[in-house]
């Protein structure tokens, strides 16, 4: 849809289906009735997700022509993808193979370079008739207990090679937008235990490795000037804000804006989500409350890390729910936990999520329009506790239903 903040829709990696037929069916059975309830008489948009399977599917001439007609037919459109997940997202143990296969390998960049190329047809054109610009969220490049993380050396290895794997993705998109006059942009979406976590990290790896590199390449394969490849890949390449994984990381949204304009560096889309935050109170009892309530969102699907914030103002990374709460002790003052939990719902007994840090970036947003894509991304709907589980549809409506309503409080 389009709205006053930019265009919003929901993303699909919501519905299972890693063959394109069995996407589609979801997609099919899910999205008119989501449509009709908020956006009967104007255009409704998608986050598309598609599994590598789906993705090789779908890129067949006559899946995409047949799915171009389907959005046409029921005024929906595209315009943004989640190239984030790879492989399976449902109805398998994900955890840290949702990284599988990293920035270092071929087949991540094949399965990525195909996605544009699927996006860059199913892009639409505005009132003026220009494509309006698309973007693909994708890992923070991998996942950095894969490796021996305090060795230099591994460090450097892995950021040069990932770092060369993404420039060749942008020697794609300079070439699609020749092609075709679509702007396209890859977003990388940090995240705990990511190689990339947070925002410094993000600033750092564009400034030691992505630009020193791609403009090294750019001006030798294109005859670009060095402001030329700078301008092109800060174009290209962008951040993918999710605002979960943002307050899982203890980061203020305002210094998140403020750093990315310092070095000139451009947000692709908002990933509109939330996760669990709750303080330990100072009794005993009411700590043991808290854990345990904690305690009753850990399955064994997803990764859940948890940041814990000790009496010191340190900072505690746990690679997962379960050794969280094994640590626990008198020095945890507060936790916050990567479990995408609905964006329409505060508090969680004595839990709360981090939904104030939703009004902040649509806030952010509605000041300075920092990009023009968000995109509601809760994909737990299947592992949340029983008492939290709704009809999907009903679901997406409310989901999406609070971001319009807070856009119009905005």
């Amino acid at each position: 849809m389009k709205t006053p903040l930019g265009h919003l829709g929901y993303c699909t990696n919501i519905h299972a289906g890693e063959s394109w037929a069995d996407h589609f069916q979801a997609l099919q059975e899910a999205i008119p009735a989501v449509k009709q309830r908020l956006s009967p008489d104007q255009p409704f948009g998608l986050g598309l997700r598609l599994a590598n399977q789906a993705s090789e599917e779908l890129e067949q001439p006559e899946n995409l022509v047949a799915f171009q007609h389907w959005l046409a037919d029921n005024d929906c459109y595209v315009f943004t993808m989640n190239g984030f997940p790879f492989g399976g997202f449902h109805n398998t143990v994900v955890k840290d193979q949702v990284h599988a296969p990293d920035w270092t390998t071929e087949a991540r960049v094949e399965y990525t370079k195909r996605l544009f190329r699927i996006l860059s047809v199913l892009l639409p054109v505005d009132e003026l008739g220009n494509a309006i610009q698309g973007g693909i969220s994708t890992s923070p490049l991998s996942y950095r207990r894969w490796f021996e993380w305090n060795q230099p050396a591994a460090r450097d290895y892995i950021f040069s090679q990932t770092t060369q794997n993404v420039l060749e993705v942008v020697a794609e998109l300079i070439q699609l937008r020749k092609q075709t006059d679509r702007l396209m942009h890859l977003d990388l979406e940090p995240e705990p235990d990511g190689v990339i976590e947070t925002t410094d990290e993000f600033i750092t790896w564009y400034t030691d490795y992505l630009l020193p590199m791609g403009i090294e390449q750019l001006t030798e394969q294109f005859g670009m000037t060095d402001e030329e490849a700078e301008a092109a890949i800060c174009e290209h390449i962008r951040l993918c804000f999710d605002v979960c994984h943002v307050a899982v990381g203890y980061e203020k949204p305002a210094e998140v804006l403020a750093k990315l304009k310092e070095f000139g560096l451009r947000v692709g889309k908002i990933q509109v989500s939330a996760a669990l935050k709750a303080e330990f109170p100072e009794d005993a009892g009411g700590r043991e409350a808290v854990r345990q309530a904690f305690a009753r969102f850990d399955e064994p699907t997803y990764l859940h890390q948890v940041i814990a914030r000790t009496r010191s103002g340190e900072l505690l990374r746990f690679a997962d729910l379960p050794d969280a709460l094994a640590a626990f002790d008198d020095t945890h003052i507060e936790w916050r936990a990567h479990f995408h939990v609905p964006i329409f719902v505060s508090e969680y007994g004595v839990l709360q999520s981090t939904q104030d840090d939703i009004w902040n970036v649509l806030t952010l947003q509605n000041e300075r329009r920092f990009t023009n894509q968000l995109e509601v991304e809760t994909y737990t709907w299947d592992v949340l506790p029983d008492s939290l589980k709704l009809d999907l549809v009903d679901s997406i409506e409310r989901e999406l239903g609070w971001v319009l309503t807070t856009e119009l409080a905005n």
